[in-house]
């Protein structure tokens, strides 16, 4: 049997929940901590660009063939293997900062270094270097998210995370338009290598967020040995949850957004079809698209921490499966120009709001002492979902039609939301098998806290 969730009073009848108290929206948004996600949020999503589109944009005006550009892609392998190094994060404890922070100024400087050196390459005379140092820059990235992950997950009270995943969503959106719509307006101005000079500089912003953060309490001892890293995190999810409903819990990962997985695939090609041309989809679905998920995780991130991870999961799930209703209007009106908004900035609202619960529920299901290695690897789940499970959705659009298509990604929602009464009853404030999350933590510097 897992254990009970926090917030259960006992009585002489049974139990009863009793949900922790809510925090006020000024507290929750105004802690320190939140401020120091945004910032990391930032550092996280600012190498993505640089070693995929942008990077591909410079190869492209150097001349470089196409086939040589879609090859660089394979750079970018350490963000799907990064579960398979988070282990040393748990283990080992730099001498400064402490273990989540120590890590994080590490895996940032070594991000500056590796940044500002691609400033150092010619694409057309020195491809091979080129690529080295794309790939040195995706690793230490890819370090980063693991220790970004492990450090929100540890910081984050229950209530918090909601908030927490969304404000770290808005931090990564905007280095996105730093490392892609800034680099390219840079570049029209100075060149590449400056422009690679440049961005490096905005790690600084990172490092120095780091530094002034909270470090988390250390909550249970850590790994002693690098076999404990790779084993207990495992051992201990299983013990906590029982077989059963740990392995419930991992097929709900996999399935929970699996409609917007669908519709996130071939929602541009189906824009297309219906005779819209590249520029509305990139103004509407690229721009208005971006601000409507940001606004969705805020709003989800506060619902949240009102409401609850149980409560919350639920009602996002319905909204995103619903969301997709807009796309099957869409798609029996045809090329209207209102619906293809309204659709836009539905699905995209919801699809905001998903992220933030879910991303909330990933931390409550990980320890503090080895939050890395199960975070990276409950995450990596997901991924299941979105690329192999949505592989068939082109031959059912296919052979079913549009409309038909997006009334499947509304079924498609009915597996996850089903598993939920089993860990996530609505009844009880969170999943009743997580770990024990209180967001203590030690001081790093004698700055006020709000």
């Amino acid at each position: 049997m897992g254990r009970r969730g926090r917030g259960t009073a006992y009585t002489f009848g049974g139990t009863v929940t009793a949900p922790t108290p809510q925090p006020s929206m000024f507290r929750l948004w105004g802690q320190r901590k939140m401020l120091v996600l945004t910032l990391l949020g930032f550092t996280s999503g600012l190498p993505l660009f640089l070693t995929g589109q942008t990077l591909a944009g410079w190869m492209r005006v150097e001349g470089l063939d196409l086939t040589t550009i879609g090859a660089f892609s394979l750079v970018a392998l350490p963000y799907s293997l990064k579960f398979a190094w988070a282990p040393f994060f748990d283990r080992y404890t730099p001498p400064i900062l402490g273990r989540r922070r120590g890590w994080l100024v590490i895996t940032q400087i070594a991000l500056l270094v590796a940044i500002a050196a691609m400033s150092l390459h010619d694409p057309r005379r020195s491809l091979q270097m080129l690529a080295i140092n794309a790939v040195f820059i995706a690793f230490f990235s890819a370090s980063q998210d693991i220790v970004a992950d492990a450090y929100r997950t540890d910081v984050l009270a229950e209530r918090e995370m909601g908030a927490g995943a969304a404000i770290f969503v808005v931090g990564y959106r905007v280095a996105l338009l730093a490392s892609g719509s800034l680099a390219f307006i840079l570049a029209d101005r100075m060149p590449w290598p400056a422009v690679y000079l440049a961005l490096s500089s905005f790690m600084v912003i990172g490092i120095v967020a780091t530094i002034w953060a909270p470090e988390p309490a250390p909550r249970g001892q850590p790994p002693q040995s690098f076999a404990e890293a790779v084993v207990l995190p495992f051992r201990e999810f299983f013990q906590r949850a029982g077989v059963r409903t740990a392995l419930l819990v991992l097929a709900f990962i996999v399935l929970y957004k699996l409609p917007d997985s669908l519709t996130i695939t071939l929602s541009t090609p189906f824009l297309i079809d219906l005779g819209f041309s590249q520029t509305d989809i990139g103004a509407i679905k690229g721009g208005l698209g971006i601000i409507a998920t940001v606004i969705g995780a805020i709003a989800g991130g506060t619902l949240v921490a009102k409401l609850g991870i149980n409560r919350s999961l639920w009602i996002f799930g319905v909204l995103q499966a619903l969301s997709n209703l807009a796309y099957y209007a869409l798609a029996l009106a045809g090329r209207e120009y209102p619906l293809l908004v309204g659709a836009i900035l539905v699905e995209n609202f919801c699809m905001g709001m998903v992220s933030a619960g879910f991303v909330a529920f990933l931390m409550s299901m990980c320890s503090s002492r080895f939050s890395a290695t199960q975070y990276a690897l409950l995450s990596s789940l997901t991924g299941v979902g979105r690329d192999v499970l949505v592989a068939p959705a082109g031959a059912v659009a296919d052979s079913a039609g549009w409309a038909t298509f997006f009334l499947i990604t509304v079924i498609a929602a009915v597996p996850g939301l089903l598993l939920l009464p089993i860990f996530a009853p609505w009844s009880a404030d969170g999943p009743l098998v997580a770990a024990p999350h209180t967001g203590d933590t030690v001081p790093s510097v004698a700055l006020p806290d709000n």
